[in-house]
C-alpha cells in the first residue's frame, strides 16, 4: 500500500527496470481534497518517451509470437493480482483522485473485469479462409497484433481506462507505452507492478510519467515505430491527436468528451427518474464522460421529479472520500471549481433557478480542497453556458419539454455523441426514441449502461473506435490476406 506521504516515487518503467527519468526532474502529486503533498514522481522527457517506445519496439516479435493461452495466463494473475490488492489500490485512488472509498473500490473491481474478459477475448481471435474463383487458388485471413502502441489514460478513472485499454493490447499481442495523467500517476504506478508481478515481460508495459503531455504525444506522434494511439480525455485534445496521427497514418482509437441527454417521458416514474438521474449525475462528483449534462423532463412530471432530486442532492455530503459519511468527494483541481461557478452564475443570471447549492464549499473541512455544492437547476434554456458546455461536474440541470419529436431534436442538438438516457414505461415509445437518438449509447430505464462485456463508446465528436466487448480487442490487430496458390 501506498502510506509514505511526500516521498519521491521511481515511477518510469522501461524495459521492466523502475528509475527517476533521465534529467531527474520531479513533480508533486497533490490530494485534491486537503492540498496536501502525496508524493514526487519523475517527469519524463522527450528521451525517456524514445527509450519507452524502442523497449516496447524491441519486445514486440517475442511477445506477440506467445500463444493465446500464455498471454491470457498472464492477464489471469494480473486480474487475480488486483483483486489481492484492491483495497489499497482504492485508498490511493481516493487519495490522489478523491472519490469516496466505496467508488473507489467499485473502479478497482471494473478495471479487474477487463483483464478476465480480454483473458479470455486472447483465445478468441479467429481467422477465416475465404473462397476463391479459381481453382488452384486459397484465401486465408489472419488477425495480427497491431504493434506498438501508445495509451494516454485520464484522472477521473485512472485504474479501469488502464486496464481497458492495455489488457486488449496484451491480450492481441501487442505491447505499450502508458502515460497516466499527471494528477493520478501513482495509481498507474500500482497498476504497472501488477502487470510486472503478473508475469508481462520486460519491454512489453513501458510506463512513462510527465508533467507534460505535450512531450509524451510530440515523440509518439513522430515515430513511425508506434502504429496506434488510443486516448481518453478531451475532445479538443483528441482532435489534435487524430490530425497528427495522420501524418504516419497512425490507427487512432478515441474516447473523448460527452454531453449526455437524460430524457424522462410523461409515462415515466418520476421519483424512480429523479433517483437515477441524482446517481449518475453525482457519480465521481459528475467527473465522468457518461454523466448527464441535460435532463429534459415532461412537463406533467416535473414538478414530482424536481422534488426528488433535490430532496436526493440536498442530503449528499460533500467531504474527503476517506470519509466514510462523504457520498461526493471533490473536484479533480481548482479550474474546475471555477468552471462549475461560472457556469451556475450564467445559468442564474439568464432566469434559471438555483434549487439546491450554487455554490462553492468553505470551511475547515473544504478551505484546503475543491469542493462545489451538489446543485440543481431549473428552467435551463439553450441560451445558457451550461446548456452547451460540458460541465464535467456536480451540477444538474433541468430543462422541460412537451412532446417527444421536441426532446428529441433537443437531445440530437449537440456535437457530442457519447451516453444518452431514456426513462419510459413504454416499450415502443423505448424502442422508436432509442432508434432515434443519435448516441453510441442509449441506457433505458438504467444508468449503468457499462460492463467489460460490452462495446464503449460514442459516434460525433465524442469519439472513434469501441472499447470493452470483442469490439475492444479488434481495435488492436491488423486484418492480413494469404493468397495461395496451390
Amino acid at each position: 500500500m501506498f502510506d509514505s506521504p511526500k516521498l519521491t516515487q521511481d515511477s518510469i518503467y522501461i524495459n521492466g527496470k523502475w528509475g527517476p527519468g533521465a534529467s531527474g526532474e520531479t513533480f508533486d502529486v497533490l490530494n485534491p481534497a486537503t492540498g496536501e503533498q502525496l508524493a514526487s514522481v519523475g517527469a519524463g522527457q522527450a528521451s525517456d518517451v524514445r527509450d519507452a517506445i524502442d523497449a516496447a519496439d524491441s519486445a514486440f516479435s517475442s511477445f506477440a509470437g506467445l500463444t493465446a493461452y500464455e498471454r491470457a495466463g498472464i492477464l489471469h494473475t494480473a486480474h487475480r493480482l488486483m483483486l489481492e490488492r484492491a483495497d489499497d489500490l482504492a485508498t490511493l485512488m481516493t487519495l490522489e483522485q478523491g472519490k469516496p472509498l466505496k467508488a473507489a473500490r467499485t473502479e478497482i473491481k471494473y478495471a479487474a473485469d477487463f483483464l478476465i474478459w480480454f483473458a479470455e477475448e486472447a483465445k478468441r481471435v479467429y481467422g477465416s479462409t475465404i473462397p476463391s474463383a479459381r481453382a488452384d487458388q486459397r484465401f486465408l485471413v489472419l488477425r495480427q497484433p497491431v504493434g506498438v502502441v501508445a495509451a494516454v489514460t485520464p484522472w477521473n478513472y485512472p485504474v479501469s481506462m488502464i486496464t481497458r485499454k492495455v489488457a486488449p493490447a496484451l491480450a492481441a499481442g501487442a505491447t505499450t507505452v502508458l502515460k497516466p495523467a499527471k494528477q493520478t500517476p501513482l495509481t498507474a504506478l500500482a497498476v504497472v507492478k501488477i502487470f510486472e508481478d503478473a508475469g508481462v515481460p520486460p519491454g512489453v508495459v513501458n510506463l512513462v510519467t510527465t508533467k507534460d503531455p505535450r512531450i509524451f504525444s510530440n515523440e509518439v506522434l513522430a515515430s513511425k515505430v508506434v502504429r496506434k494511439i488510443t486516448f481518453t480525455g478531451s475532445t479538443e485534445v483528441g482532435k489534435l491527436l487524430a490530425r497528427e496521427a495522420a501524418n504516419t497514418v497512425k490507427r487512432v482509437s478515441l474516447e473523448l468528451g460527452g454531453h449526455a441527454p437524460f430524457i424522462v417521458m410523461s409515462d415515466a416514474d418520476p421519483i424512480h427518474a429523479a433517483k437515477g438521474a441524482a446517481l449518475v449525475k453525482f457519480l465521481n462528483t459528475g467527473q465522468a464522460c457518461i454523466s448527464p449534462n441535460r435532463i429534459y423532463v415532461h412537463k406533467s412530471v416535473a414538478e414530482q421529479f424536481l422534488d426528488t432530486l433535490v430532496a436526493r442532492t440536498t442530503k449528499l455530503h460533500a467531504g474527503n472520500g476517506l470519509d466514510p459519511a462523504s457520498g461526493v468527494g471533490p473536484l479533480i483541481d481548482q479550474p474546475s471549481v471555477d468552471r462549475m461557478q461560472r457556469q451556475v452564475d450564467n445559468a442564474r443570471d439568464n432566469g434559471a433557478r438555483v434549487l439546491a447549492g450554487g455554490s462553492r464549499l468553505t470551511g475547515d473541512e473544504y478551505d484546503n480542497g475543491y469542493f462545489f455544492a451538489p446543485t440543481v437547476l431549473a428552467d435551463v434554456t439553450p441560451e445558457m453556458d451550461i446548456y452547451r458546455e460540458e460541465t464535467f461536474g456536480p451540477v444538474a440541470g433541468v430543462t422541460i419539454f412537451e412532446d417527444e419529436d421536441q426532446v428529441v431534436e433537443m437531445a440530437n442538438d449537440t456535437d457530442y455523441g457519447l451516453a444518452s438516457y431514456l426513462y419510459t414505461n413504454n416499450l415502443k415509445t423505448a424502442l422508436r426514441v432509442s432508434e432515434q437518438l443519435r448516441f453510441g449509447m442509449v441506457g433505458i430505464n438504467d444508468i449503468n449502461p457499462t460492463s467489460a462485456a460490452a462495446p464503449f463508446g460514442g459516434i460525433k465528436e465524442s469519439g472513434l473506435g469501441r472499447e470493452g466487448a470483442a469490439e475492444g480487442i479488434a481495435e488492436y490487430l491488423d486484418t492480413k490476406l494469404i493468397g495461395i496458390s496451390i
